[in-house]
């Protein structure tokens, strides 16, 4: 018995599969007949199927359980969390002789795909159509209403895919229009659109007109609040300008970006009335001088508003159009709070601050018709939905265009009052000016007895600034003399310098490998740059000097290899970075020493020490000691070679005595032989003394 009964329970769920088969396929075909009227409700002979995981296309659709719709019908708009995505598929069957030409029309939804079954099963787009993907004109309305053409005697299975995301669903009553009815249909929707598009074009002529003439204000009194009505105003005629896309079969301005009109919803109203409205009450009130406190307030509450804005077009950006509601609803309701605050302390100054009357008005026109509208005109399934908290057109109109018309009467106002400040400014001044005139008379009198007096006096001291001007003059002449002869001095030290280190170089090289070469090139280099910087400046820092003699003396020692050595010495308490000293002074002494100090053949390496003392009243010492032939036997030897002429030590001397001249520094030079205090030493000893000015 078990056995038998297994196959009957098999057989029994076949046929209940069947039978609900052919009853679920008689519910969604539509038959048409010759006397049926239109246009025809949908709701019982559609199936649908909710995507909640929004992957499912049109190739996986017949693998999905479609079943009788329930509850996602309604004939008004309602609020929506989220995105929603139906499936909803029916066949019509023409039972009359002529081909069927009808229209389903759902609702102004946000995207739509119409498909229809071919003949090998598969569903072939026919339209597309939304209030977010069509930028077509006024033509994209008819977009909405799907095309149902069926031969005569014939069954078309359809299938049409509905995507809304927006936090508002309109309308969604499928219904099958013919052409007739569909023209009715249009004209409706065109009379009951139209007297709200009246309205905002209205409204945007009479806002333009308040923008013109808050232009015209601005450029005769410049002031930073008419800037920012003027950005309130510029807000708003966008915002209008962007309602009218919501608007079926009306003309529209941006119809080519259809994703702008959602941004004149919350960012707009976040930007006109927290943004712009916060930062004009600031500086209306100038809240500033008169109240920081409060100013600090609304400067903060204007950035917290930007944050918001930034945040609520990035959701809407990304389709998540409920949580931009949300949040907006959040900060609607929390703003009611600290608006009635300010509004009360600001209320307690009307009576020393006449332009808080107006801000006071005007910031509650636009709560108060939104409270109104929500409270009696309208009927929405919960209190989340505040952006719908107006939806009189006429009701929402009134309250911003009585915003608009407080605050211009409040600027005019203001202009008014600085224009009247302007006026006493200048009745004083002119009183003033007055005052003036009758004490240039008195000092004017005063002032000719004064020039009687003085004119001899003048007289007299323009003998002694001639006098004077000539002495000066014959100073100047003096001064730009010496600096001639001094630049002349530094122009032949230059030559000299160079011609020895090129004598170096050339030896160098040819008794050298190329890196000592190249490394004596590259500090040579350094060299001739820091010689011909120096010789453009009178004085550098002793720290520069002694870097200079430094370099010198490196290529030195690498041309006489070990038979060199040499020390700068200087004594801690020295400010080398702050001391100065005649630019090119001590190189020649230095170089002269170089030179004749290791030619001594009684000496195996050549000794040079030069030393830095800091003596009382601020006079540098430099002592340059040299182990050479000393300076007697180096003329005698001059003498014999008479070819060739040293003039740098020359050339140093004349430059301290012109510097001497021009800058009363007082240097002195000493060079001394050590031979003559001492049989049993040799070599030279140069003693230089730069007092500091």
């Amino acid at each position: 018995m078990t056995n038998i009964s297994l196959p009957v329970r098999y057989l029994f769920l076949i046929c209940c599969c069947l039978v609900f088969g052919q009853i679920s396929l008689a519910q969604d075909t539509v038959r048409i007949d010759e006397g049926l009227h239109y246009p025809v409700n949908l709701q019982d002979n559609l199936q649908a199927m909710v995507d909640s995981s929004h992957r499912v296309d049109a190739t996986q659709i017949d693998e999905k359980l479609f079943a009788t719709p329930a509850g996602i019908f309604h004939d008004d708009k309602i609020r929506a969390n989220g995105k929603r995505d139906y499936w909803l598929r029916f066949s019509i069957h023409n039972a009359t002789a002529s081909e069927l030409d009808n229209y389903l029309f759902t609702g102004w939804h946000d995207k739509l795909y119409w498909y229809k079954k071919d003949v090998s099963g598969k569903y072939q787009l026919l339209q597309t159509a939304g209030m977010m993907m069509d930028p077509t004109g006024v033509r994209r309305w008819d977009n909405f209403a799907m095309p149902v053409q069926v031969p005569p005697g014939e069954t078309r299975t359809f299938l049409l895919h509905i995507k809304n995301s927006f936090y508002v669903e309109a309308a969604f009553s499928p219904t099958l229009h013919n052409p007739l009815t569909y023209q009715n249909f249009k004209h409706r929707e065109y009379v009951k659109y139209d007297s709200m598009t009246i309205i905002y074009n209205t409204m945007i002529g009479m806002l333009l007109a308040l923008l013109c003439i808050t232009i015209i204000n601005y450029t005769q009194l410049p002031d930073r609040s008419s800037l920012f009505f003027a950005a309130y105003l510029l807000g708003l005629i966008f915002m209008y300008a962007l309602r009218i896309e919501f608007r079926p079969f009306q003309l529209s301005y941006f119809h080519r970006w259809p994703m702008l009109k959602y941004y004149a919803d919350i960012p707009a109203i976040l930007f006109c009335f927290f943004i712009v409205h916060l930062l004009f009450g600031n500086s209306f009130l100038s809240l500033r001088e008169r109240y920081p406190l409060m100013g600090k307030v609304f400067k903060i509450a204007a950035v917290l508003a930007t944050v918001l804005l930034i945040i609520t077009a990035s959701c809407i950006y990304f389709d998540h159009f409920d949580i931009a509601a949300n949040i907006f609803s959040y900060t609607y309701f929390s703003s009611f709070v600290p608006l009635v605050i300010v509004l009360i302390a600001l209320t307690r100054r009307t009576k020393h601050h006449p332009l808080a009357r107006f801000f006071i008005l005007g910031s509650l026109c636009p709560y108060f018709v939104s409270v109104y509208s929500f409270l009696f005109l309208h009927h929405a399934p919960n209190v989340s939905a505040l952006p719908e908290l107006a939806p009189s057109p006429a009701t929402l109109s009134a309250g911003v265009i009585l915003q608009a018309l407080f605050f211009a009467a409040g600027l005019s106002y203001r202009n008014k009052m600085l224009h009247q400040d302007k006026t006493k400014t200048q009745e004083l001044l002119i009183k003033q000016l007055n005052k003036n005139k009758s004490l240039q008379r008195k000092l004017n009198e005063q002032l000719e007895e004064l020039v009687k007096e003085q004119t001899t006096e003048i007289l007299r001291k323009k003998q002694e600034l001639e006098e004077q001007r000539k002495l000066q003059m014959e100073m100047e002449y003096e001064k730009k003399f010496s600096e001639i002869e001094l630049k002349a001095i530094r122009a032949q030290i230059n030559p000299h310098f160079i011609f020895n280190c090129l004598n170096s170089i050339q030896l160098f090289v040819m008794q050298r490998d190329y890196e000592y070469a190249q490394k004596y090139l590259s500090d040579f280099s350094y060299l001739i740059r820091k010689t011909l910087d120096f010789s453009r400046r009178n004085f550098i820092t002793l720290s520069d000097e002694i870097a200079y003699l430094n370099t010198y003396l490196g290529l030195e020692k690498m041309r006489f290899e070990n038979k060199m050595e040499y020390q700068v010495l200087v004594e801690n308490n020295i400010p080398i970075s702050e001391l100065e000293v005649p630019a090119m002074l001590l190189q020649p002494y230095v170089e002269n020493a170089v030179k004749h100090g290791m030619n001594n053949e009684q000496q195996v390496t050549g000794m040079l020490y030069i030393r830095f003392h800091l003596l009382h009243n601020d006079i540098l010492e430099c002592i340059i000691e040299d182990n050479g032939i000393g300076i007697e036997r180096s003329k005698a030897i001059r003498n014999l070679h008479s070819n060739h002429q040293s003039s740098g030590l020359e050339i140093s001397h004349n430059r301290a005595e012109i510097l001497n001249k021009m800058y009363n520094t007082g240097i002195q030079i000493e060079i001394i032989d050590k031979s003559s205090q001492e049989s049993s030493c040799t070599g030279t000893l140069v003693r230089i003394l730069i007092p500091q000015l």
